[in-house]
């Protein structure tokens, strides 16, 4: 039955038709971002449903961060997948790529489909509810292939994605007046981060507390 539903789930991918999928286009001083939903939502329900039955998260070392030589848990559950050999150090932890599970093989079919890149690694993030977050980072680790974009998918309780320009978090007369920008990461959307993004912003998932629901995200990198 296992085997049914994530044959039926992959199939429903494959059929969506790439060239009727509209865009939003952001652009702003090293900003540059693609969003659309092209999943429809009975199938992300059911992508969801697969990913929560079959995906195991990291425990122990792995589920914690260190924050200005402090260690705390990660205020969120996370895993990370690639090709063999492939680790991803950030904020001081290295994760390494567990084998690709099927239902992600799909997703990255998918993303596959629609930017013609094959990624070779993905961290998928689980925030169960509101109280789970993602701090102001930028992903601009060395291991990353600058020229690749970042390509994003969410599924579960809608969000919203808070980005910053570098210049707008520093103090002093070298603060620029650049406002934020936000966008709300629906159930079934794809992101994507086209560089020079990370270069130039920093983004982050904050903390919205009457949100109950989970959501499930998964970005996709191309390691050098």
């Amino acid at each position: 039955m296992k085997f049914v539903t994530l044959l039926k789930m992959a199939e429903k991918l494959n059929e969506l038709i790439i060239d009727e999928i509209a865009w939003k286009s952001i652009k702003n001083d090293g900003l540059d971002i693609q969003y659309s939903i092209p999943i429809p939502r009975p199938l992300a329900f059911a992508i969801i449903k697969e990913l929560d039955e079959t995906l195991e998260y990291f425990t122990g070392d792995l589920a914690k961060i260190k924050v200005f030589g402090k260690i705390y848990p990660l205020p969120r559950q996370q895993v990370a997948y690639g090709d063999p050999g492939i680790t991803y150090t950030y904020s001081n932890l290295t994760v390494p790529a567990l084998p690709w599970p099927d239902p992600v093989l799909a997703l990255r079919n998918f993303i596959f489909k629609i930017k013609g890149i094959k990624y070779n690694f993905v961290l998928v993030n689980k925030y169960r509810n509101g109280n789970d977050h993602m701090g102001e980072h930028r992903d601009n680790e060395p291991e990353l292939d600058p020229t690749v974009p970042i390509a994003s998918l969410s599924f579960g309780a809608e969000r919203t994605f808070v980005l910053k320009h570098r210049d707008a978090r520093k103090s002093g007369p070298n603060k620029k007046p650049i406002p934020p920008v936000s966008i709300t990461l629906e159930h079934g959307s794809v992101l994507f981060m086209n560089p020079p993004t990370n270069e130039f912003w920093y983004h982050s998932l904050p903390k919205r507390k009457k949100i109950r629901g989970p959501r499930i995200n998964l970005t996709f990198r191309k390691i050098r």
